[in-house]
C-alpha cells in the first residue's frame, strides 16, 4: 500500500499507542481520524499532533455500535474512503477473580472485545471497497495468562481469536487482517505515568513503525498475528 493520501481510522487515538501510531501515519502522508470517548481529550490530541490539518477528531465509544457507525460515516463524508482501521481502544482492570467487580468485568468485555467487533462491523463495507487493512491491538496477555488478569486475559484471548477468524472470513475480499500483540509498552495504561523508568519498554512509535511495515508488506504476504516484546525486560 502506498501510504500518501490514504485514510486511516485509529480508535483510542487520543493517547498512548493510538496517538503514537496516528503520528507515524501522518508523517507518511496519510489522513488520520482518531477517536476517543471524551471530547476534550480528542481536541487536545488533535492540537498535539504535528500535522493536525490532516486529522479528523471523533467522539465515539467503541462499546456502542451506533457510535462506530457514525464515526465511519464521518470519515467517508470527509475523505470518501477508509484504507486502514486500527482497533486500538482498550481498558484494563486487574484483581484476583474473587475480588473482580462486575462493573469492571463488563467494561473490559464491552470495550476490549465487543469494541473490536463494533469497529469492524461499522467499517467492513468501506474496507471491501478499498481492499483495505483491519488491525486489532491485542496483547501478549492474549496468549499468556497471569494472576489477577482473568478479566483482561479473557478479553485479549478473545480479541486474538476474533481477529484470526475475521482474517479467514475477509481475505476473499482482499482485506488484510492482523492482530498485534505487544508486551510492556510505555503508555499511561493502568495509571502509569511514562518517564525514564519506562525506557526499557516498547515505545508507542515502535508500534507505529510496525503498522507502517505491515502496510508496506507485499500484498501476497500477510503477517496475521504478531507478537512484539521488549528486548531487555531485565533492565526495568
Amino acid at each position: 500500500m502506498k501510504l500518501n493520501g490514504k485514510v486511516a481510522y485509529v480508535t483510542g487515538g487520543t493517547k498512548g499507542i493510538g496517538f503514537g501510531v496516528a503520528q507515524c501515519l501522518l508523517d507518511q502522508g496519510m489522513k488520520v481520524a482518531i477517536s476517543g470517548r471524551n471530547k476534550e481529550g480528542v481536541e487536545a490530541a488533535i492540537k498535539a499532533l504535528d500535522d493536525n490539518k490532516n486529522v479528523l477528531g471523533i467522539c465515539s465509544d467503541v462499546s456502542i455500535l451506533s457510535d462506530e457507525e457514525k464515526a465511519i460515516k464521518q470519515i467517508l463524508n470527509k475523505w470518501g474512503q477508509v484504507d486502514l482501521v486500527l482497533a486500538n481502544a482498550g481498558v484494563g482492570h486487574f484483581a484476583p477473580i474473587d475480588e473482580m467487580e462486575e462493573s469492571k468485568w463488563h467494561q473490559m468485555i464491552n470495550t476490549n472485545l465487543n469494541g473490536v467487533f463494533h469497529t469492524l462491523k461499522a467499517c467492513v463495507e468501506a474496507l471491501k471497497k478499498s481492499e483495505g487493512y483491519y488491525m486489532t491491538l491485542a496483547s501478549l496477555a492474549g496468549t499468556n495468562f497471569f494472576a489477577q488478569g482473568a478479566g483482561y486475559n479473557a478479553t485479549k484471548f478473545g480479541v486474538v481469536g476474533f481477529t484470526q477468524a475475521a482474517m479467514l472470513d475477509l481475505r476473499k475480499y482482499n482485506i488484510k487482517v492482523t492482530t498485534i500483540m505487544p508486551g510492556s509498552v510505555a503508555t499511561h495504561f493502568n495509571g502509569n505515568d511514562p518517564s525514564e523508568k519506562d525506557a526499557w519498554k516498547i515505545q508507542a512509535e515502535d508500534i507505529g513503525k510496525l503498522v507502517m511495515d505491515l502496510l508496506q508488506m507485499h500484498p501476497r504476504t500477510l503477517p496475521s498475528k504478531i507478537e512484539v516484546r521488549p528486548t531487555r525486560p531485565d533492565l526495568k
